[in-house]
């Protein structure tokens, strides 16, 4: 007989992979749509996916807590992936930058699956095997983002941008039915009475990570930048996309190892890992001139992306306590969605102020601090 919880994290996964196969149709022209197409400079490029990523963190909040509250999950999903599906019609038809304001509200609001089917893995996963299928989620979105980033070159020398945005809505449809359908939530006996979530309701050791992480994130701005970098050092226009696969790619192979690693050798030292590898990805980008350069820049950068991402959700879920698990998720995710928004327009105002390695100099200082702190979490 199948086990029930193995099939939970297996149908999410895939859900994953097809959400990110839509998203990554789009993503790696995302900046080139924004700033070619409808005119936005790099300023206005860094609010809108600054201003995406904070929408991203409230959204995760507020799901997280009202997930614990009426102890429902699968309908967040459910809606969750739908948003993102209808803000990619959106985004084909919008004729001006300002356009895309209210609709990448929509897309990023979407992201009130995330804190819920976090909690519903984190429920269903031991202390053994929790990194492991975080890591497996991580590894399906970032398959399925090559998936889609494989389409998108092939499609952008056939078909308008704008096509590729229709399309790239379907497979996050298909993603709803996958969820709606086949995932079976499980019945609470409603014994415990949710009373609200405090911030003293969690120990020192989250909090300190909510702060070390919120400065961390200041630094860590929108990969638009890296593919704009590169752009502007003479990578074609038709190799941005490329270099987007690389990345992702890379990120595709480490997370499921590094989800495992953290299994065995602690969440924390993962984490740190990852901290440095983003502090060599920004180290590198200011020292790239050459293809060969570029590609291990964003070779670096996959590796950071894959470790932090497949390792930091097990942290989280395990700091927290299991009856506001779904709440810090939330609380965790909305932290760093909100530094987002100053990360990236920060980011935007130094590279056309000061220059365009000043952003990158900026976040090697700001790691550096973060991970600091973070050895100093037991």
């Amino acid at each position: 007989m199948k086990d029930p919880k193995k099939k939970t994290v297996r149908l999410f996964a895939w859900a994953s992979f097809l959400n990110d196969l839509g998203s990554d149709m789009i993503y790696p022209i995302w900046p080139l749509f924004v700033t070619t197409i409808l005119g936005a400079n790099m300023a206005a490029l860094g609010f809108i996916d600054g201003l995406g990523d904070a929408i991203v963190s409230i959204s995760q909040a507020l799901s997280g807590y009202w997930s614990d509250k009426i102890k429902k999950r699968k309908i967040f999903i459910v809606i969750g992936y739908m948003c993102g599906s209808l803000s990619r019609i959106g985004y084909a038809l919008s004729t001006v930058w300002q356009h895309l304001i209210p609709i990448r509200i929509l897309d990023r609001a979407g992201k009130i699956r995330s804190a819920p089917r976090d909690a519903i893995i984190a429920d269903i996963s031991t202390k053994e095997n929790r990194g492991a299928n975080f890591g497996l989620l991580r590894a399906m979105d970032n398959l399925g983002a090559i998936f889609g980033i494989v389409i998108s070159i092939i499609l952008m020398n056939i078909l308008s941008l704008r096509t590729i945005f229709y399309l790239a809505a379907i497979p996050s449809m298909i993603a709803v039915l996958l969820i709606a359908v086949a995932v079976k939530e499980k019945k609470t006996d409603g014994q415990k009475i949710f009373k609200g979530v405090r911030f003293k309701d969690f120990d020192k050791n989250f909090r300190f990570f909510l702060v070390l992480s919120a400065i961390f994130s200041l630094g860590s701005f929108s990969y638009s930048f890296l593919l704009i970098y590169a752009k502007e050092y003479g990578i074609g226009v038709s190799a941005i996309p490329a270099m987007y696969l690389l990345f992702t790619g890379v990120a595709f192979l480490v997370s499921i190892p590094f989800g495992r690693l953290s299994d065995k050798i602690g969440r924390k030292v993962v984490v740190i890992i990852s901290f440095i590898l983003w502090g060599l990805t920004c180290l590198a980008f200011i020292l790239s001139h050459s293809y060969v350069a570029f590609i291990i820049s964003f070779a670096l950068y996959g590796a950071h992306r894959g470790a932090i991402e497949a390792v930091q959700k097990a942290f989280v879920s395990e700091l927290a306590p299991p009856e506001y698990r779904a709440s810090a998720l939330g609380g965790y995710q909305m932290v760093i969605g909100l530094c987002a928004l100053p990360a990236s327009l920060m980011a935007g105002l130094l590279w056309e102020s000061i220059g365009i390695q000043a952003p990158f100099i900026l976040a090697i200082g700001l790691t550096l601090i973060s991970g600091l702190m973070l050895a100093r979490i037991k």
